[in-house]
């Protein structure tokens, strides 16, 4: 009889100690499927906060406009800008769009598919589908680098130039905005500027 109610009082032991073991087996379980999602919300709330931070570097609608002592004013428009992150006084522009007003001149239109822009003293780097109009001029490449403290204007790689007398096609324009002399050359110096005149 004793051996009766020792193997039984063994087994509700057992037993306890096994629903025990497997609670303890499944609430570790839970605490580790717990945690995992809280790494994963943390892990999404990081994303969503990294999404924040570099979208709060992008504005809509840029603009900004300079004037120099003697008297040239520069505009610039953009759909969008964004600040770069490594230097701040530059911004990336898009669908950008300036306009250069020139004392006792016409002005001078440039659009272009992208932009970099230099806050500090105004230098734009315009790029992919340059177009430059002034008076009955047209010049189109896809790559301008400007400067209004140097009143420099060099337009390279396929560039073309295009008026009521004459075309022309070159490798590099450079344009002095303050003198109006232009330059016109190729890489290359066995290869020839490209001029065809019109009657």
């Amino acid at each position: 009889m004793k051996k009766k109610v020792f193997l039984g009082t063994t087994l509700i032991i057992f037993f306890f100690l096994l629903i025990f073991f497997y609670l303890d087996i499944n609430d570790n379980k839970v605490l580790v499927q717990k945690k995992e999602k809280l790494e994963l919300v943390q892990k999404e709330d990081n994303e969503i906060e990294e999404e924040k931070i570099q979208s709060s570097n992008v504005i809509e609608d840029v603009s900004y406009s300079a004037k120099d002592t003697k008297g040239n004013e520069y505009s610039l428009n953009a759909g969008l800008g964004t600040i770069d992150q490594n230097e701040s006084n530059f911004i990336f522009l898009k669908s950008v769009e300036a306009n250069i007003k020139l004392k006792n001149y016409e002005s001078i239109e440039i659009s272009s598919d992208f932009g970099k822009y230099n806050i500090n003293n105004y230098d734009t780097i315009f790029s992919k589908n340059v177009i430059i109009t002034y008076l009955d001029t047209r010049i189109v490449g896809n790559y301008l680098d400007f400067s209004l403290d140097k009143n420099l204007m060099i337009i390279s790689k396929n560039v073309s130039l295009k008026n009521d007398k004459s075309s022309l096609k070159a490798d590099v324009i450079e344009i002095n905005i303050e003198t109006k002399d232009i330059k016109v050359f190729m890489y290359e110096e066995n290869k020839k500027v490209n001029i065809k005149s019109f009657n």
